[in-house]
């Protein structure tokens, strides 16, 4: 898919050395954003292979999160993704559809004079065992796209702000927004902080599966998936590994500008292996910047298509959806900087 390659190549070229809470260095790009038509195919990367175990993966992470649960005790089944974050019994203090679908709504001391809130005999409030109401976010989405389509208000948060204050892991990927043309239903996600290599694709094959469960639900054609990330990154090592990026950046950034053609992105991974020191051992794929240079250096291959058998969002499972038609260039491999 060429606006991810886009991406990667603005990061590269334009962002800016930063070391950050993991200890590994990245490069770091301000405010990028690309437009993706869901008519065109289902956005899959193809300049890495996404299929098998990744595949999986996401399938059942979209899954959990339409799920509302705020533990991974049936996620670990499929993924260990996000094992780093969860404590023994599976809990995670920040869970995306935990907000999607249980937002918190304050009990009556704690509302202030002139708010309003729901009721409970609200439509998408649901009582929780210790007696805590909680909003439903997405069902309200779905239950307006049905009565009142042209609502600007389509909006799901996953950002608490007093639980992203003291969370091991506060929500990247934080609010989203539906949005109707005509006949298709379009979304548009915010994310506050994105690592280029490892997460974005699994966001862009998240959000275009979301908002195709959405648009057949309430009886719409898939339309734009569109992505604005703050922090866009990517990478870069840990140590002198990653030092190297901080003084010789602009003649990374030199070489990119001058490349016209995909193997001149090959030939920068080139010089890069031969100037950059060694990654320590135990380090190794924590600098993402030379799979991404052979990224930038293959042709994307056609879009794969995606069939989805009815289901709600509360009955949705991996055995519900097929890719089809899906072929990509070799897989790489990254390590995850925690």
């Amino acid at each position: 898919m060429q606006q991810y390659l886009d991406l990667v190549d603005a990061a590269l070229s334009e962002g800016a050395h930063k070391p950050n809470r993991t200890g590994v260095d990245t490069i770091s790009s301000f405010s990028e954003h690309y437009e993706v038509d869901l008519r065109e195919g289902y956005p899959l990367l193809t300049t890495k292979q996404m299929d098998g175990y990744r595949w999986n993966s996401m399938l059942h992470e979209v899954c959990w999160y339409l799920s509302g649960e705020e533990h991974i005790e049936n996620l670990r089944e499929e993924t260990k993704i996000w094992d780093a974050w969860a404590d023994d019994e599976g809990k995670l203090d920040t869970a995306y559809g935990r907000f999607w679908r249980r937002y918190p709504v304050p009990d009556d001391p704690a509302r202030l004079p002139g708010e309003s809130w729901p009721d409970e005999s609200h439509r998408w409030v649901t009582a929780e065992d210790d007696g805590r109401r909680t909003f439903d976010q997405l069902q309200y989405v779905i239950d307006t796209l049905s009565d009142s389509p042209n609502s600007r208000r389509l909006v799901v948060n996953a950002w608490h702000p007093a639980n992203a204050a003291v969370s091991t892991l506060p929500p990247c990927h934080y609010s989203f927004v539906f949005n109707v043309q005509g006949d298709r239903l379009n979304c548009h996600l915010t994310q506050r902080s994105g690592d280029i290599a490892l997460g974005i694709p699994f966001n862009i094959a998240a959000y275009a599966l979301l908002t195709t469960v959405v648009a057949q639900q309430t009886g719409f054609e898939p339309g734009t998936f569109a992505h604005t990330v703050v922090d866009a990154h990517v990478y870069c090592g840990r140590g002198a590994r990653g030092e190297w990026y901080a003084d010789n950046l602009d003649a990374l950034q030199s070489r990119l500008a001058d490349a016209e053609e995909r193997a001149e992105y090959r030939e920068i991974r080139e010089w890069l292996a031969s100037e950059a020191p060694a990654e320590d051992e135990g380090d190794e794929r924590l600098d993402h910047v030379p799979g991404l240079l052979e990224q930038l250096s293959r042709e994307p291959l056609d879009r794969p298509t995606l069939e989805l058998d009815a289901a709600s969002i509360d009955d949705l499972s991996a055995d519900n959806i097929t890719l089809r038609d899906y072929e990509s260039h070799d897989g790489l491999e990254f390590a995850v900087a925690e």
